[in-house]
């Protein structure tokens, strides 16, 4: 069992990393792309809503595949779709036709997160373990090494023929990986256990304690706020993802490989943080590592925005990655350990909602104001999830049944 469990870990693991590699990828060629379709900030910012619109519009329906095929079947089949779909922005020309594209590859991008994230609770379930921040630890990373080799061969190789090698290597590795994730049964959680957990501990799906014991109507509004926390979150990641190379370029001046080298740095302080997620959630509990989170990237994204300098900004999004690094997948996981697969998928949905939110939003302030102050509004939303992670906490508390 303990041989199983370690296999399917290293394979989701896989997955993870895979998913982070393409999108970033896609990401650092978004000022090429902007410069072959000539869209103004606005009309890129509507561009980039089709990944977002197109993730959170299937990811009811992923959650309806997954109750019927698995979550490791849909994982493979959107593996396979977001690798292929990597191909469509560069073959573009003008604004619209890339909004429509990046409609499928949202699509196939938000599957992907959502049947993979309910196979890995249903991972830590088997494990009782808070391991799900190393799978995010491993997007994180993937999305560094994608990045990074973006930022190689930025200047060398034109925008199709990196999203085509991209793609070919990605369904090389959903080919191999695919095998072995569909061979490995969906492990089943053991017994709870009869003790109750602590206050802030960080319970397992299934384990008796406060999670069990909150009625239905309350379990529904916390899976709810978690939503809004990885909403204010991934609002965050989203414009990073976006934002970031064009701010280093546009605002700063920075050159095309240290432009695209900014999400590197990013993803690099995602990672790290996220490998040391578990001993974080293990020593503060998952309710002060939300605020502690929070409040980190707030105060990284303020410097990020206003600094005058390439190393200033650089530093302020080092600082926002490993704030921001936890944030999502505590929430997740929290709304999976409180309502199973509806909660990963609910969450999951409300959470992306930032990603269709965000690009929109910074392109019009940027046009309307400046991309400086269009960047403060992540640190307005990062400190925001600070504060309903800590109200939360004082929610759920009163909601717990007393022992006598």
């Amino acid at each position: 069992m303990a041989a199983r469990l370690a296999r399917l870990r290293i394979v989701l693991t896989v997955f993870f990393a895979l998913d982070g590699f393409v999108f970033a990828g896609w990401v650092v060629r978004i000022p090429d792309i902007k410069d072959q379709t000539g869209a103004s900030p606005s009309a890129l910012g509507l561009a980039l809503l089709g990944v977002s619109a197109g993730g959170v519009a299937t990811m009811v329906l992923t959650g309806g595949l997954i109750r019927r095929y698995g979550a490791h079947a849909v994982t493979v089949g959107t593996a396979a779709l977001l690798c292929a779909g990597v191909l469509l922005p560069p073959l573009t020309r003008s604004a619209l036709a890339l909004g429509l594209v990046l409609l499928v590859f949202g699509a196939a991008f938000g599957s992907i997160n959502v049947a993979m994230n309910s196979a890995a609770v249903d991972l830590v379930a088997a494990m009782r373990r808070p391991v799900l921040p190393s799978f995010h630890a491993a997007f994180s990373l993937g999305g560094m090494l994608g990045a990074g080799l973006g930022a190689l061969v930025a200047g060398h190789l034109s925008p199709t023929r990196h999203l085509l090698l991209l793609a070919l290597l990605g369904l090389g590795v959903t080919a191999f990986a695919g095998r072995a994730l569909l061979a490995i049964p969906a492990p089943q959680p053991p017994p709870a256990p009869a003790a109750p957990a602590a206050a802030d501990a960080v319970a397992a799906p299934g384990a008796a304690g406060p999670a069990a014991e909150l009625p239905a109507g309350r379990v529904r509004v916390l899976v709810a706020v978690l939503g809004l926390v990885a909403l204010c979150t991934a609002y965050g990641e989203g414009a990073m993802a976006d934002w970031s190379a064009l701010h280093l370029k546009e605002s700063l001046d920075a050159g095309p490989g240290l432009a695209a080298a900014g999400y590197s740095v990013f993803a690099l302080a995602m990672t790290a943080g996220r490998l040391s997620g578990t001993a974080l959630l293990l020593r503060l509990g998952q309710h002060r590592a939300l605020v502690a989170g929070g409040a980190t990237a707030c105060a990284g994204m303020l410097l990020g925005s206003f600094s005058p300098y390439v190393w200033g900004a650089l530093a302020g999004f080092a600082l926002t990655g490993l704030g921001l690094a936890n944030i999502f997948p505590i929430a997740i996981g929290r709304a999976g350990e409180l309502a199973g697969p509806h909660g990963v998928a609910a969450a999951s949905t409300l959470g992306y909602g930032g990603m269709l939110l965000g690009p929109p939003a910074i392109g019009f302030l940027a046009e309307w104001f400046s991309l400086r102050a269009a960047l403060s509004t992540v640190a307005l939303l990062a400190g925001a999830s600070a504060v309903i992670a800590y109200a939360m906490q004082a929610v759920q508390r009163a909601g717990r049944p007393r022992r006598s």
